[in-house]
């Protein structure tokens, strides 16, 4: 099997697509200004606690207090709230983690009044994003990722990734990590450390301590709400956890962020830093890959895949809602038994990969077609576990109940993915009467005038849909030629398949988005051309 990354990086956000045989198995958008994301650390204030939910909500400087739950203290919260209180008095020295002794555990079934007071300071993680009203979700205990490595302070536990399946090597990588790892502090090894030095253990151990003791500097200065910790780059952050050795290449298409991922490659896998390659060409990342058109055929309530069937899709804040049917599909054998079963098998593979692909989360429910034989049933169920596989996300299934349902939870850390298939009209804005499409030319030709003559904008190129594209290219003397002949050689118009059909967008030679305010170009390119024909009036 053939996987690349394909990594889009806009001016507003990273989105980056897995493709596996050239089709799209997974797509992550992130926000590029979004602070909130899981991992970040925070230097917190308790603003209240809610004994009958036995939680509290924490300002983290978010506009709605995060949630703190009981259970997400962590056993040794006692030992890590006297570490901290002995951090915050005293900002001259950095306590000595090894040196703290632990005071034992919590009381799984206390009180938060127990260990908070409003107004407490605390070092909070973000376990979960911001999810539609409410805050983000929050835990006291503590964890530094890396590649080969996490690391816990306040716990002594080692543990291994169960998807290392030989005992010696889980042995040699437990007495490895158990030779070299600070007191205190505890390690999950994961799968990726798999046959890996001790050396590469040690430099990787070494920088998430120092990421642990850095974070206690910056708390020792900062004023709550204040971010301790979040990661050096947004694109790195995305391709930790999917990047795989098998990859064959990694596509960027923003030279900063290349050197970024190039540079992280380089220190984990030195002989695959070749498969970073920079994307240059002008036509967008996205459309020359082919993932422009996944994307829309993917998303959107009803999906379709081979021999005319399809699956209908709908969602609530907690619970997905999958229907499977076989549609106009045809088959030579009239035996409806074998039909059901033959559907189910393709519709499982496509739930499989919708599941990853719009990262859903929380209870989806499958409403299979209904099959008779009990065999067919328990080879649904078996078929469906095998390609969930492959699934990264925590995930549970359960065998159809009688009433031919099959249930599964996902682990949910963040929103569904969810991309708007239908294009609304940028003319009209949604009221259904639009100006002249015949006149749409005009308006182009009005933009590229107001870009070069008041913006003295120089080698930019304007994108426009496909179809608009082809008919200014149409014929030897196109009305793109026209327009080039006037204004000069300096502009460039290029398809893209993300736009809707009257719908552009300019990018400067920096590849920088310019950003066209319609009323104020349009008033300025129109009283331009008054100008122009009233001047040559004069003249007559």
């Amino acid at each position: 099997m053939r996987s690349e990354l394909v990594v889009n990086v806009q001016p507003n956000e990273i989105l980056t697509a897995l493709l596996e045989d050239t089709r799209l198995v997974s797509l992550q958008k992130e926000t590029r200004d979004e602070s909130y994301t899981v991992g970040n650390l925070y230097l917190a204030k308790v603003k209240k606690l809610m004994p009958g939910l036995n939680a509290a909500f924490v300002n983290v400087g978010y506009e709605k207090d995060a949630f703190l739950h009981y259970l997400d203290l962590g056993a040794n919260f006692k030992t890590y709230s006297q570490y901290l209180k002995d951090s915050l008095e005293d900002k001259r020295t950095i306590p000595n983690i090894s040196m703290t002794k632990f005071q034992g555990d919590i009381d799984k079934h206390g009180s938060i009044t127990d260990l908070l007071t409003c107004g407490q300071e605390l070092i909070v993680q973000i376990a979960k994003e911001p999810i539609s009203s409410k805050g983000p979700r929050l835990t006291t205990e503590i964890s530094f990722t890396g590649r080969l490595l996490v690391l816990i302070p306040f716990s002594d536990k080692i543990s291994v990734s169960q998807k290392i399946r030989s005992s010696e090597e889980r042995s040699r990588l437990r007495q490895l990590i158990e030779s070299i790892r600070p007191k205190n502090f505890g390690v999950i090894i994961r799968t990726s450390a798999e046959g890996k030095r001790v050396a590469e253990l040690n430099n990787e151990l070494k920088t998430l301590v120092k990421y642990w003791e850095d974070s206690i500097a910056k708390a020792q200065r900062a004023t709550a709400p204040s971010l301790l910790y979040e990661e050096e780059s947004r694109a790195v952050n995305l391709i930790r956890d999917i990047f795989s050795p098998s990859f064959e290449n990694i596509y960027v298409n923003d030279e900063e962020v290349y050197q970024q991922i190039q540079n992280y490659v380089s220190s984990i896998a030195p002989d695959k830093k070749d498969v970073v390659k920079f994307y240059s060409k002008e036509t967008p990342i996205f459309d020359h890959f082919c993932i422009t058109k996944q994307i829309k055929t993917s998303f959107g309530r009803t999906v379709s895949f081979k021999s005319g069937a399809y699956i209908i899709i709908e969602s609530t804040e907690a619970l997905h809602v999958i229907d499977v049917n076989s549609g106009n599909r045809s088959k030579s054998s009239s035996n409806q038994e074998s039909n059901a079963l033959d559907v189910n098998l393709r519709a499982a593979d496509e739930i499989a990969r919708q599941l990853r692909l719009r990262d859903m989360g929380g209870i989806i429910v499958i409403d299979f077609i209904d099959m008779a034989q009990a065999e067919h049933r328990q080879a649904l169920y078996d078929h469906m576990k095998e390609v969930m596989q492959n699934d990264r996300a925590r995930h549970n299934i359960l065998p159809l109940s009688k009433f031919g349902l099959m249930q599964i939870t996902r682990q949910r850390v963040r929103p569904a993915l969810d991309i708007e298939t239908f294009e609304s009209c940028p003319s009209c804005g949604g009221r259904g009467e639009i100006q002249p499409s015949l006149l749409f030319t005009d308006v182009l030709k009005d933009k590229i005038d107001y870009l070069i003559h008041s913006l003295k904008a120089k080698k930019f190129v304007m994108y426009v849909h496909p179809f608009v594209d082809a008919f200014l290219k149409k014929g030897i003397i196109s009305e793109y030629l026209r327009w080039k002949f006037e204004y000069g050689f300096k502009f460039k118009i290029l398809p893209d398949q993300s736009l809707a059909h009257l719908q552009y967008r300019v990018i400067n030679g920096d590849g920088k988005e310019i950003d066209l305010k319609e009323e104020k170009d349009t008033n300025s390119s129109n009283s331009k051309k008054e100008s122009r024909s009233k001047t040559h009036n004069d003249e007559d």
